[in-house]
């Protein structure tokens, strides 16, 4: 029999960077800004827009997993998503979540917390229309986080919907947009050697100021 892998032993030093309030925007959308373009510029082949997304239905059942952010600004960061699926149902019934961008080659975290509404249709319009045709198809026609009896009638579906719209463009699913996080908790996370970490987080006060405080590791 293989020996099993020992997971416990399974680490890393991180050594890269430090973080130091001194150097840290009085605004955590700046400060996201900077560290994301470092990310975007070193990322290779990776994805540095991926970001696991966790909601939680109306009795906290939780649910994470990977989306893309497709924009940000000082309003909050945005996604697109069929909204039948289960991040949308969760949504719906329960409007806040937490994003988590998870950059190892930097060894960084970035943790936002706040609440989440769906952004105007013409908003969603504007970025289906950016789409790659065949994703905007598979929006169409994919029932997300619901059952499907086949991958061939998936396939089916596909083709069919691609005759229909062989020559004009599909319009966005009624079920199908993007959702803005206004963030009110903000953690910017540097991994540190002997798990001493760097973690300063951005907390928005009643009167729409950012409060920044340093965190035990």
């Amino acid at each position: 029999m293989d020996e099993m892998l020992d997971v416990a032993r399974l680490r890393k030093e991180y050594t890269l960077h430090g973080l130091y309030r001194k150097d840290l925007l009085p605004h955590p959308i700046q400060q996201f800004k900077i560290w994301f373009e470092e990310s975007v510029r070193t990322a290779g082949d990776r994805e540095p827009n991926a970001m696991t997304l966790a909601t939680a239905d109306r009795q906290g059942r939780p649910a994470a997993r990977i989306v893309l952010l497709k924009g940000f600004d000082e309003r909050g960061f945005v996604f697109f998503t069929n909204y039948e699926s289960r991040k949308g149902r969760d949504l719906a019934e329960n409007p806040r979540a937490a994003l988590n961008f998870h950059w190892p080659w930097l060894e960084r975290q970035i943790q936002i917390e706040g609440n989440v509404a769906r952004v105007a249709h013409a908003e969603s319009q504007a970025y289906f229309d950016k789409r790659p045709l065949k994703s905007r198809l598979s929006a169409i026609i994919s029932p997300q986080s619901s059952p499907v009896p086949s991958r061939a009638e998936l396939e089916r579906r596909f083709d069919e919907v691609s005759a229909q719209y062989a020559d004009r463009n599909p319009p966005v699913p009624e079920f199908w947009g993007g959702f803005r996080l206004a963030p009110e908790r903000i953690e910017f996370w540097q991994g540190r050697e002997n798990r001493l970490h760097d973690r300063f987080l951005y907390t928005l006060t009643i009167d729409g100021t950012w409060h920044m405080e340093r965190l035990g590791p």
